[in-house]
């Protein structure tokens, strides 16, 4: 995993805002993350941090015991810190496949939303074998090829046309991690509210919060901005809240 998609100190500094979610919704992906892990609370690795929202879930919610924040921008990493500091959290510089622990640490380690910034899948897996203990489990949270489906596709189409080129194939995760030694225990989804309207959700965009909406030329965000702005203001009031589904492939060893 590279810091490139997260190196904008301005994408860094709206994405906490940007990406926050309900804390119901917050708690139902932490309970269904750690439903998975062959212990519970479980010791837990999060590749590519972010702010720390899903790290400090999973302690705040007691699903975790420890967690180790793994993160390869230093504007994320300096977020996280201030943001959500607590002593079982620990985060740290590394990424996918430069995990900074001993061998057989970890009962699961989290991939939410960053499989598609990950260069090199099968050294990822190869890392995971090392860091997890032989009952461990991945949890990779995202929208794979076949279902990218999310509402800010429909405001910024050249966002999709570019996730096309760049989010795998669920059978390619599967293939990368099979080679070393991985099999699917659970292949899922979840949906939950992350805003409570269409304007709350502009509201939250117009700082760029994504990186898909970070790399479009200011021309396209504009452009996109204006369409779900005008989708906002023909909201009505009895709208239910803005919804986001995400895949859940979870892998484990024999």
């Amino acid at each position: 995993m590279t810091a490139a998609a997260y190196e904008n100190p301005d994408l860094a500094a709206a994405y906490e805002d940007g990406n926050r979610m309900p804390e119901a919704s917050l708690r139902a992906w932490a309970d269904l993350i750690t439903c998975f892990a062959p212990r519970t609370p479980a010791e837990a690795v999060e590749i590519g941090a972010g702010t720390g929202m899903l790290c400090d879930a999973l302690v705040r919610y007691g699903r975790a015991r420890r967690v180790m924040g793994v993160e390869p921008s230093p504007e994320m990493l300096g977020r996280a810190r201030w943001l959500h500091p607590d002593p079982r959290i620990a985060y740290v510089d590394g990424d996918a496949t430069r995990v900074p622990t001993e061998d057989d640490a970890f009962d699961l380690m989290l991939i939410s939303r960053v499989i598609h910034h990950v260069p090199d899948r099968r050294a990822c897996a190869r890392e995971a074998a090392r860091v997890l203990r032989p009952d461990g489990v991945v949890v990779i949270r995202t929208t794979f090829r076949e279902r990218l489906d999310a509402l800010v596709y429909a405001y910024w189409p050249q966002a999709l046309a570019a996730a096309r080129s760049r989010f795998p194939a669920k059978h390619e995760v599967i293939a990368d991690f099979a080679a070393e030694g991985f099999t699917v225990r659970a292949d899922t989804q979840l949906s939950q509210p992350v805003a409570a309207s269409l304007r709350q959700y502009y509201e939250r965009l117009t700082a760029r919060p994504q990186s898909k909406l970070a790399a479009l030329s200011d021309a396209d965000f504009a452009e996109g901005l204006l369409r779900l702005q005008l989708a906002a203001a023909a909201e009505p009031a009895d709208a239910p809240p803005v919804e986001e589904r995400y895949d859940v492939l979870v892998l484990g060893r024999p």
